[in-house]
C-alpha cells in the first residue's frame, strides 16, 4: 500500500519540481543513489522498471526508503501495462509513471487512488490523460518535443500540470528553458547520474548536484 496519498504526492512533486529517474540491479547502489538524492532535497523519486527482476530490487529499496528516507515518495517508472502497475502498487509504490498513455493502467491506479503520470506527446493525449484522471502528465520525450511544446500545450489547456522527461540537463540553462516554458516539474536520469560517478560511488556528487538543481528550480518557480 502507498505511504502517501495522491494529494501528498502531487504536492511533493510540485514543491521540489524535480523527480530523479534511476535503476540499478545492485540493491545497495540503488539505495545509495536514492539516499544521496534525498539528502540533496529530493522528495519524489522514480525507480525505473527496466531490468530483469527489477521488482525484486524495488522490494528491498522501498523498505529502505520507508526507514531511511521517511518523507520520500517512491514511485515506479517505465510501466506500460496494468499487471506491472498492480505488481508495484502491491509493494507500496506511491505513484506510477509510463512512457505512454494506457487507459488500463489509469483504471487500476485510480482504483487504488495512486497517481498515474502517463507519457504524452500531443495535445490530444494530454487531454485524454486528464480525462482519465491524471493530474500530472509527463511530456515525453522532451528531447524531441522541446520547451516550445510545453508552451503550446498550455495555450489551449492552461490548467495542465506538465512534467518533462528526456532531454533535460541538470544545468541552470536547461531549467530556465523548461520552467520558463511553463513546466511544473522535470524528470532526470542519466545526466543527473553520470556513469563514472556511480561506478566510483561518489554519492556526495549526487547530493550536491541535486541540491544545485533544486536551487535553480526554486528561483524559477
Amino acid at each position: 500500500m502507498a505511504k502517501f496519498n495522491q494529494i501528498e504526492v502531487y504536492q511533493k512533486i510540485a514543491a521540489t519540481g524535480m523527480v530523479p529517474v534511476f535503476y540499478n540491479a545492485d540493491v545497495e547502489v540503488a539505495q545509495s543513489v536514492i539516499k544521496a538524492c534525498y539528502d540533496g532535497g529530493v522528495r519524489a523519486f522514480e525507480f525505473t522498471n527496466r531490468g530483469d527482476f527489477a521488482h525484486e530490487v524495488f522490494a528491498h529499496v522501498i523498505k529502505f526508503v520507508r526507514s531511511e528516507c521517511p518523507e520520500l515518495a517512491l514511485g515506479v517508472g517505465t510501466v506500460i501495462d496494468a499487471p506491472t502497475a498492480v505488481l508495484y502498487m502491491q509493494m507500496g509504490a506511491d505513484f506510477v509513471v509510463s512512457p505512454l498513455l494506457n487507459p488500463e493502467v489509469s483504471r487500476v491506479c485510480n482504483r487504488r487512488c495512486v497517481p498515474y503520470v502517463p507519457g504524452c506527446g500531443s495535445v490530444s493525449e494530454v487531454s485524454t490523460a486528464q480525462e482519465l484522471g491524471s493530474y500530472i502528465v509527463k511530456c515525453f520525450p522532451g528531447s524531441v518535443l522541446t520547451p516550445k511544446f510545453i508552451k503550446d500545450i498550455l495555450g489551449p489547456l492552461p490548467w495542465s500540470k506538465l512534467m518533462v522527461t528526456g532531454g533535460v540537463a541538470p544545468t541552470e540553462e536547461s531549467m530556465k528553458d523548461w520552467f520558463g516554458a511553463g513546466a511544473m516539474s522535470v524528470g532526470m536520469g542519466s545526466k543527473l547520474f553520470p556513469k563514472d560517478k556511480v561506478a566510483a560511488k561518489d554519492w556526495q556528487y549526487v547530493t550536491d548536484k541535486c541540491r544545485e538543481v533544486l536551487g535553480y528550480i526554486s528561483q524559477l518557480k
